[in-house]
């Protein structure tokens, strides 16, 4: 389960999702067979919706079927009218539940009264969960202790009942002391109920509340000054309360406080029971005496106590006791409904308060002065900082001449639409500066980023021609080593021969330039990096192995974000090479190297078989990351599905995406048709998680306090717009300038969501286009600022 994971479990979750054998070395903690969150449990968990647990004993052993069947229904309706989702929490079949569906609510309370439904509090939840594993289909309701307990697993902060147990009279000597209140002292749970029922010691019970750390308050509830700690059926008991709480917006501060203290203790709120209900305090103390006295006389205690005082006080009070009970547990149940949306509403403006100086993401420093509704970029990654910035974006990448065959058969001869083989064909060629490098710089640099490029040519002809043309567009050259043609270097040339669709048909490319040792250097990469100071550092796998590692690692020390783009499917394994050192040191977040990638599936899959081949998935630092996931191996493949489409997952293109955010917690996967891939690694801050509208994207969830990692959003993003064939001139560069406004678009301080549909527009632009950036991409800046 997402919210329920541990290590080994989530090992397989991850093994299954991905459509992988899980191990046989890996074993599973069978957390999953004895607790099952509810779907609509857990995603208004994640996007901040307020939560009410609801416990069941009281319909199991408080009330007869089918009343307790229409109670049932009526409690959850009251949260749900005063703006919450209920979580009704009891034990079914063997199984605790968080969040039970209609049909399962009625099989359980309609088990009411029979011996294998028992009550549940924490010392049973072990015994009915193994008896269950063990064959025997037991239910539950569950008491305030049970559902505290189960509720804290689910990450549920606030649970409204009916009456609290407590100190029984004579408990001094007998020390029956409900679990009630070890339970609070213990699991960081919000109780709201109408204080301790009335028969028990209430100046005892609040004075072991306060041996136990718990905080308790009474709701003022229109009264002025101190007020007594409620005493169930009456709304005065003589004790006064230790605090006094106004309303629920106070109620609320109060368990936002305690929770990020953290104090590991639970809160009791007492909630007086209505006036219009209440009973008075001397017929109630008459009648409990009385009830109190016949339990004793007959030796009625333990467990069976507490059910036969009420049965008693309701005879003796001739069903008045009824009316209040029923009365006060509407009242707490809307009035922990309403503390819920008190706590959603402060948890979304200060609890998930973006914390954008902490963690290299895709929002910069002109992020911070955006409006706060922004959210953090999908990535986890190491502290920053981007003082003195120089420029946006330093690319350091393939700077080419390109040559561009497009195949055009001779009017009125039938002809296939693709070149033939070992001879000459009809086309036309086109020449033009290029490089993958190059077209990222001059996209971004369209886009209105500040850029500079980091590249290398020769001192031939078509080296001067490239460093004239840079010049031109408006870019420096200082970045732009020259080789002598001398020492053998030649400047970098890429041939693209492409069939009458403009479809890519075969390509050859010369970048052994891009290899040279001279280029291998780290002090000469450091000096590139301190003289821009980028906030992101663009590489294309054009590099050799060696070079790419020294590039990253005098970006990583100047603190820049790394996006890498892999360039074609045997390039795109480099990024794993035994040779990149860096990649396989580094390893996961927060000290992954690479922050953002743009792969297309083939390249995509290239990259996965080479962490693959590398062992990179076998590490403990992989495992430890992906168990901070919170991956779901239950309904994997539907989930992916409903994300990503049946074709894609089939492909196993979403699955090769999860395995790899530990190294890379940003994929932008370009999927033509299919629009692109979107899939990040969430920071535990990131709004997203708290925000309905992206509850679809969020795959899972990771709700431990101890990780930085909040879940894996995934977001399938169509296409711009559907271009026809007769408007595509040149399919070349259309990545490159999809990847170039993107980081344009980051450095800026937007988020990948926002800037992905403006870059497709541009690639757009240069589909139509003859340029390998078309000119037009300046027409988004506008976008961007």
């Amino acid at each position: 389960m997402a919210l329920l994971h541990r290590s080994w479990q989530a090992r397989g979750a991850v093994r299954r999702c991905c459509g992988l054998p899980v191990s046989h070395h890996r074993s599973f903690s069978g957390r999953e067979k004895l607790l099952r969150v509810s779907e609509e449990v857990q995603d208004a968990l994640a996007t901040g919706k307020p939560v009410v647990a609801l416990e069941t004993t009281i319909y199991t052993h408080g009330f007869p079927y089918p009343e307790n069947v229409a109670l049932s229904s009526h409690l959850e309706s009251l949260v749900r009218v005063n703006g919450g989702v209920p979580a009704t929490i009891g034990i079914l079949n063997g199984v605790a539940r968080v969040g039970m569906q209609a049909e399962e609510l009625i099989e359980l309370v309609s088990s009411a009264g029979s011996e294998n439904t028992w009550k549940i509090s924490r010392r049973d939840l072990g015994f009915i969960g193994g008896l269950g594993l063990r064959g025997q289909k037991l239910n539950g309701g569950t008491t305030i202790a049970g559902t505290m307990v189960l509720a804290h697993l689910a990450g549920i902060k606030i649970f409204a009942t009916g009456g609290l147990g407590g100190v029984h009279r004579g408990g001094e000597n007998s020390m029956d002391i409900s679990a009630d209140l070890t339970e609070l002292g213990r699991t960081p749970v919000a109780v709201i109920s109408s204080g301790s029922k009335s028969f028990l010691d209430i100046p005892r019970t609040l004075e072991y509340l306060e041996t136990q750390g718990v905080g308790v308050g009474t709701f003022a509830d229109g009264r002025t000054g101190k007020v007594d700690f409620p005493a169930f059926f009456c709304r005065d008991s003589g004790v006064r309360s230790p605090q006094t709480i106004l309303d629920e917006a106070d109620a609320a501060a109060i368990i936002y406080a305690q929770f990020q203290l953290p104090v590991h203790s639970g809160l009791l709120f007492a909630n007086p029971v209505p006036e219009h209900s209440a009973m008075e305090k001397e017929q109630i103390d008459s009648i409990i005496s009385q009830a109190v006295t016949e339990a004793e006389e007959k030796g009625i205690g333990g467990n069976a106590n507490t059910p036969y005082i009420l049965k008693r006080i309701r005879e003796l009070s001739q069903g008045a006791s009824v009316k209040a009970n029923e009365a006060l547990i509407d009242a707490n149940v809307v009035r922990g409904t309403k503390i819920a949306v008190e706590l959603a509403k402060l948890e979304r403006r200060d609890g998930a308060a973006p914390q954008r100086d902490n963690a290299i993401s895709t929002h910069s420093a002109a992020a911070s002065r955006k409006s706060t509704a922004k959210h953090d970029s999908a990535n986890i990654d190491s502290k920053t900082s981007h003082q003195n910035e120089s420029i946006d974006v330093l690319v350091a990448g393939s700077l080419a001449s390109d040559t561009i065959c497009d195949h055009q058969p001779f009017q009125g001869i039938h002809s296939s639409t693709s070149p033939t083989l070992h001879t000459s064909n009809p086309s036309h060629i086109s020449q033009s500066a290029g490089g993958v490098g190059r077209n990222v710089a001059m996209s971004a640099h369209f886009a209105g980023a500040k850029v500079a490029l980091a590249s290398v040519v020769a001192d031939d002809l078509a080296g001067s021609s490239l460093l004239a043309h840079i010049k031109e567009s408006g870019l420096t050259t200082t970045n732009i080593r020259t080789l002598s043609t001398a020492d053998g270097a030649r400047t970098a040339q890429y041939v693209a021969v492409n069939d009458t669709s403009k479809d890519l048909v075969l390509a050859m490319a010369d970048m052994d330039i891009l290899a040279r040792p001279e280029m291998e250097s780290l002090d000469y990469w450091t000096t590139i990096l301190n003289r821009n100071k980028p906030k992101w550092v663009v590489t294309d796998a054009n590099w050799s192995p060696e070079i790419l590692s020294s590039i990253f690692q005098a970006a990583k020390a100047q603190k820049a974000m790394i996006a890498f783009e892999p360039v074609s499917t045997a390039k795109a394994a480099r990024l794993f090479s035994k040779a990149n050192n860096i990649m396989v040191q580094a390893g996961v977040v927060p000290n992954h190297v690479i922050s953002l990638a743009s792969p297309n599936s083939m390249e995509l899959k290239a990259i996965y078989d080479a962490a693959t081949d590398a062992m990179m998935f076998e590490s403990e630092q992989w495992w430890k990351v992906i168990d901070g996931f919170g991956l779901s191996g239950t309904a994997s493949r539907d989930r992916l599905v409903s994300v990503a489409g049946a074709e894609l997952v089939n492909d196993g293109i979403p699955q090769q995406c999860i395995q790899l955010l530990p190294f890379i917690p940003n994929l932008v996967t370009k999927l033509g048709r299919h629009g692109c891939l979107l899939v990040s690694l969430l920071r535990r801050t990131d709004e997203r998680l708290t925000r309905p509208e992206y509850a679809p994207y969020i795959l899972s969830r990771n709700m431990s306090e101890d990780s930085e990692i909040g879940g894996v959003f995934m977001r399938l993003i169509p296409p711009a717009e559907k271009v026809r064939q007769e408007e595509i001139v040149s399919v070349n560069g259309i990545g490159d300038t999809m990847l170039g406004v993107i980081v344009a678009g980051l450095g800026k301080g937007y988020t990948l969501e926002e800037v992905i549909p403006v870059a497709q527009e541009a690639a757009v632009l240069t589909l139509k286009s003859a340029e390998a950036v078309s000119p037009e991409v300046t027409s988004i800046q506008a976008r961007l600022k």
